[in-house]
């Protein structure tokens, strides 16, 4: 058999389409979109080479469709889902793996030519030319791209090529994506928009001189390739987690004195914790060797408290301070995590004078004058009665 002939023309179109795909990062609050808007956000993601022209693929110059055998009908159909899990926490950077299978199936052949008026060579032809478009439900070069229309999910990869796939397959190596999710992100499901974009064979020309033995002559293959894009939502779940609260503080914190600091927890989540461990961070005017207290387990809505002991330098200014907390807890699921960072806001007092000292403990100096005057009238008692 003769080398088979491809127009180049259209394969280079092809490779160029293939470059780059320019995601559109939408601009979302944080409920869930409707199924609508999720597929208007999707339809709306434009596919573009920035620096060059839109690329059309063309037919080849010497496809004629007078010479054509069939006309085939299906094309490549992928799927895309999460390789694993798909459930992740408020805060984390993780890669996603999506695997691609192809699911494309030729749909019908529609006889272009009738077969009772065909020649040897002909019939030969048109045998051939069912064989390559069988080949047209075969995904060539795709590229995939993933994008967020929330502004909590950040998507950090560019677009990633996946190679081609047959009808029936599915990648050896899934192409991946690194996404941030932020702190302040609720819990909930949030699809996550994929467009995968490839070359397929739209159809084909075949000729020859003659069948010789069998085989065609100066067999020859026009193969004309288009592009497709398809859309794909990638789900993914934010996980509820136990949140907290500071619903109340107490403190006597005095300049130059040690003082006693009493924080009160309240699990604002959904989710138990137990084994929870609070653990403060104290700077400068404060200083304690007692930074951590045991909350235990707390449920949806209850509380628990902290007691610290805190020493105060006697510099310290009276005003506002505010001393960073994190809770340590084990969750439902047995994993450790460390909740959010809550500000324990307290104020301190000046140092008391020795007059103000005085004045604060007068109960116990007169205590003190009433057991001086009592042993005194005890002693001259005593003596009198020696005297006698």
């Amino acid at each position: 058999m003769s080398d088979i002939k491809y127009t180049k023309s259209v394969l280079i179109a092809i490779s160029l389409l293939m470059i780059l795909i320019v995601p559109v990062q939408a601009e979302t609050g944080y409920n869930l979109p409707s199924d609508a808007n999720i597929k208007a956000f999707l339809d709306s993601q434009s596919i573009s080479i920035p620096g060059t022209r839109t690329i059309t693929p063309q037919m080849p110059e010497n496809f004629n469709f007078d010479d054509n055998f069939y006309t085939t009908y299906g094309s490549p159909d992928l799927t895309a889902n999460i390789v694993g899990n798909n459930e992740f926490s408020k805060g984390d950077t993780v890669t996603l793996k999506i695997n691609l299978v192809n699911k494309g199936v030729i749909t019908g052949f529609k006889s272009e030519k009738d077969d009772d008026k065909l020649s040897k060579l002909d019939k030969a032809l048109q045998e051939t030319e069912r064989g390559y478009e069988t080949q047209r439900t075969t995904a060539i070069g795709i590229v995939s791209t993933l994008v967020s229309p929330y502004p909590f999910i950040d998507v950090k990869s560019t677009p990633q090529e996946a190679g081609s796939l047959l009808s029936g397959e599915e990648t050896n190596a899934p192409p991946k994506f690194t996404i941030e999710i932020a702190e302040n992100a609720k819990p909930g499901t949030y699809p996550l928009a994929l467009n995968t974009l490839y070359g397929y064979q739209k159809n084909v020309q075949v000729s020859g001189d003659n069948v010789t033995n069998g085989q065609i002559t100066n067999l020859e293959v026009g193969i004309w390739y288009d592009s497709k894009s398809q859309n794909h939502t990638i789900p993914i779940r934010i996980e509820d987690e136990a949140e907290f609260e500071i619903t109340n503080i107490s403190a006597n914190l005095i300049a130059g004195e040690k003082g006693l600091l009493r924080v009160t927890y309240k699990n604002v989540g959904n989710q138990p914790v137990k084994d929870a461990t609070v653990r403060i961070t104290a700077s400068d005017p404060f200083s304690t060797t007692d930074d951590q207290a045991y909350l235990g387990a707390i449920a949806p809505g209850k509380t628990s408290e902290g007691v610290f002991s805190i020493n105060v330098d006697q510099t310290a200014t009276s005003k506002l301070y505010g001393i960073n907390s994190e809770i340590k807890y084990e969750d439902v699921d047995g994993k450790e995590r460390v909740s959010d960072t809550q500000k324990i806001q307290v104020r301190t007092l000046p140092a008391t004078s020795l007059g103000d000292q005085i004045n604060n403990n007068m109960g116990i100096v007169y205590v003190m004058i009433l057991l001086v005057v009592a042993g005194l009238g005890i002693l001259g008692y005593m003596k009198l009665i020696r005297k006698k």
